[in-house]
């Protein structure tokens, strides 16, 4: 075999243990979001109630009702529909609304931005508090238990709790924010929006504290660490060069897998504080049966969490060479 071949052949194979764990990460994350997308669809056509009412009333004869039926294409296998619906939300088409008579896509649009807006907020204040506080604990010994104090309160405290308590302090005692709706331009978003991130960020921000605090103190506590402190080293040099940086993997991977799971909380505080994103729009569509609804929000939310999901196994697998390593032997 000549060096060329040689050379080509080494070449295939580095493409092959770079390439197969990409190929079985973003393999995975497809077949977790079509498993996911079945399972809610099927649950939904096995809930109680009738979404035919919605469309012929409650009078309708039985001929009205079967009619109605099938052009809904309620009259079809489950698993026939799904794959209809699969097909059309593939080219862009969620269908039409059976409660608001109008596309699906139109419905979401307007309110997308809103979620995510609030979403933004909410992960800036769980990424900058909760990485700040856990790592302020987890490298400072005496102001750990008052952290720790602190993480295991927010962690308590449900959102729809939060949003009970802040509005009634904030917005009715002290009138500082409004207590209804997204806000109009971008300040005036940030004013509204604020009480509502705060409360959807409470429990993931300490959640991301308690990660971060015990990377940190596990990380202070190796040996090369202890070392570069008696060499004289300045603690703050320690802490960003040989602390921060080989803690910043787990914490990584907590606050992405967080912000995925904001957009499904999003859903508690949106009605709480009555803002019209998708979130609270899926809380009303669910008791009338609106199918199309609901699982375009439901794919949206199931979609966002699994590419995330995929995103933090690619940068694990870029920043640990054992990831990497053990992906490729898979």
């Amino acid at each position: 075999m000549d060096s060329a071949t040689t050379s080509q052949n080494t070449v295939f194979a580095r493409a092959v243990r770079v390439g197969w764990p990409i190929v079985r990460i973003i393999s995975g994350a497809g077949g977790t979001a079509l498993v996911t997308s079945f399972v809610t669809f099927a649950a939904l056509a096995f809930t109680p109630g009738d979404p035919v009412s919605r469309v012929v009333g409650e009078r309708a004869t039985d001929e009205q009702r079967a009619a109605a039926r099938h052009a809904l294409g309620l009259d079809q296998p489950i698993p026939i529909r799904f794959l209809r619906w699969l097909g059309n939300a593939l080219h862009g088409d969620f269908g039409r609304s059976i409660t608001y008579r109008q596309d699906v896509s139109s419905l979401i649009a307007p309110r997308i931005s809103t979620t995510l807006f609030l979403v933004v907020m909410a992960a800036v204040i769980i990424v900058v508090v909760g990485v700040a506080l856990g790592a302020f604990g987890g490298w400072h010994g005496r102001w750990r238990p008052i952290i720790s104090a602190m993480i295991g309160v927010g962690i308590s405290i449900p959102s729809f709790v939060a949003a009970s308590v802040l509005i009634g302090t904030f917005a009715v005692e002290l009138g500082w924010f409004p207590t209804y709706g997204a806000g109009q331009g971008f300040l005036d978003r940030i004013h509204h929006l604020t009480l509502p991130s705060i409360a959807l960020s409470l429990a993931w921000t300490a959640y991301v504290a308690q990660i971060t605090m015990a990377s940190v103190r596990e990380e202070a506590g190796r040996e090369h660490v202890e070392t570069a402190v008696g060499r004289g080293l300045k603690p703050s040099l320690v802490f960003r060069r040989h602390v921060l940086r080989n803690a910043s993997l787990p914490v990584l991977t907590a606050s992405g897998l967080t912000v995925a799971g904001l957009v499904a909380g999003a859903v508690v505080v949106e009605t709480a504080f009555g803002v019209d994103g998708i979130g609270s729009l899926l809380v009303k569509s669910v008791p009338n049966k609106d199918y199309p609804v609901v699982m375009a929000i439901s794919m949206l939310i199931v979609v966002i969490f699994v590419t995330v999901a995929a995103l933090l196994d690619l940068a694990q697998m870029v920043l640990d060479p054992r990831a990497r390593a053990a992906g490729g032997r898979r």
